[in-house]
């Protein structure tokens, strides 16, 4: 079979070479798309929550505590008030830390009237000492002198009563209830019981000053060593009623949690 003359002129490796020579550069019939960078994710910060009420270890503890200050937002915080909630000055030496002080109770103010008028009637008094005969046998030097005596007199009770009222005490804080008796100012008592161990809580009024004034006793027995706790006429008894049980409740939600102090 005759072979072609010009096939021997062709050498197999040349055909690509001579090819591109003649062919121009090979467009792509599509436009090149650029590469897409990879996406930066951000990271979602998880918000913090505002107060430790906030999480759910403590929400019932918060609820409690929070029905506890609506219960008293409206009360009084004068110092020398009978019914003082969460006072700012006030404290008292077995004070643990920061503890919250949540009512200081005292006695009702109905209480001191009787000591008051006392008080007020001995201050009186000497204006008729001139009109007691026995008296006016003394030199005047001498009934200056019982003048000046009966006044100191007037004024140590008076002061002693106030004193009496003042330090005699019932507190609430948020682990205890405390009962301070000041006798004078040599002799105190001192009754404390955790809210964990509180029992029952019985409020009596009678009488109608105390239903007229609104202050009665709050009696809290206990599984102490102190069996009873007593808050003698104290006012809003109902009030003091409603806030031992929210702290109770709270003491309890806490136990359940395994967050007892």
């Amino acid at each position: 079979m005759p072979r072609s003359k010009d096939l021997d002129a062709i050498a197999p490796d040349d055909l690509p070479a001579k090819a591109s020579a003649k062919v121009g550069p090979i467009v792509s019939p599509l436009p090149a798309r650029p590469i897409p960078k990879p996406k930066k994710h951000k990271k979602t910060k998880k918000p913090a929550p505002s107060h430790p009420s906030a999480t759910p270890q403590t929400s019932a503890f918060s609820s409690y505590r929070q029905r506890v200050y609506e219960l008293i937002k409206n009360t009084t915080r004068h110092p020398l008030s009978a019914f003082l909630a969460r006072p700012k000055v006030f404290t008292f030496q077995s004070r643990d830390g920061n503890e919250e002080i949540i009512l200081v109770l005292r006695r009702h103010w109905f209480t001191n009237v009787s000591w008051i008028l006392l008080s007020l009637f001995m201050f009186l008094a000497p204006i008729f000492f001139p009109f007691i005969h026995l008296l006016t046998f003394f030199p005047a030097r001498y009934q200056l002198i019982l003048t000046l005596f009966w006044y100191l007199i007037t004024f140590a009770i008076a002061f002693e009563k106030f004193l009496s009222w003042y330090f005699n005490v019932n507190i609430i804080t948020e682990e205890r209830v405390i009962d301070i008796d000041f006798y004078n100012l040599l002799y105190k008592k001192e009754s404390e019981a955790k809210i964990s161990v509180i029992q029952d809580v019985t409020v009596s009024q009678g009488g109608v000053s105390q239903t007229l004034f609104n202050y009665g006793t709050v009696l809290i027995q206990t599984a102490s060593e102190i069996p009873n706790i007593e808050f003698q006429l104290v006012p809003n008894p109902t009030l003091v009623l409603k806030v031992l049980q929210q702290m109770r409740g709270e003491e309890e939600q806490e136990a359940l949690e395994g967050r007892v102090k």
